[in-house]
């Protein structure tokens, strides 16, 4: 039997729209990170992007456990010495909320080519709109 690999024209792409308020981040990334690599279709391939699609509204709605608002940092570094910059989660969700759930699932992705363009698939909103409301995304139940 010859392994079945399919062309870019078979591969079909779905729109997904996914409520964040009141869902854990670490459990809301890992699900929008297997749909945006495909791994929940059986046609997945690991080295052709057969994903889906992804919409989140309501970031800044999202739960984190224990003391990680005021614990976990995010670290970014200017290339100059002593640039490094640490921001909390708190002050991270004040500033920019949908950067957080972005930065969670950025890690969870391949860290190449592949997974930067599959990053470009993820649109995150702070509110309940979203400009995406023409390709008809469905509702997805996490």
């Amino acid at each position: 039997m010859k392994t079945f690999i399919p062309k870019k024209k078979d591969i079909k792409r779905n729109w997904w729209l996914v409520d964040a308020k009141g869902q854990t981040l670490g459990r809301l990334a890992t699900r929008i990170a297997t749909i945006l690599k495909g791994k929940h279709k059986p046609d997945f391939v690991n080295f052709l992007d057969t994903g889906d699609f992804v919409v989140v509204i309501n970031a800044e709605k999202i739960v984190v456990t224990g003391k990680k608002e005021s614990d976990k940092k995010y670290y970014s570094h200017s290339g100059y010495p002593g640039g490094i910059k640490e921001v909390t989660l708190g002050e991270m969700r004040e500033k920019k909320p949908e950067e957080i759930l972005r930065h969670a699932v950025k890690g969870m992705l391949p860290k190449n080519a592949m997974g930067r363009k599959l990053l470009r698939k993820l649109k995150v909103y702070t509110g309940e709109d979203h400009p995406h409301k023409a390709q008809k995304p469905e509702i997805l139940n996490i």
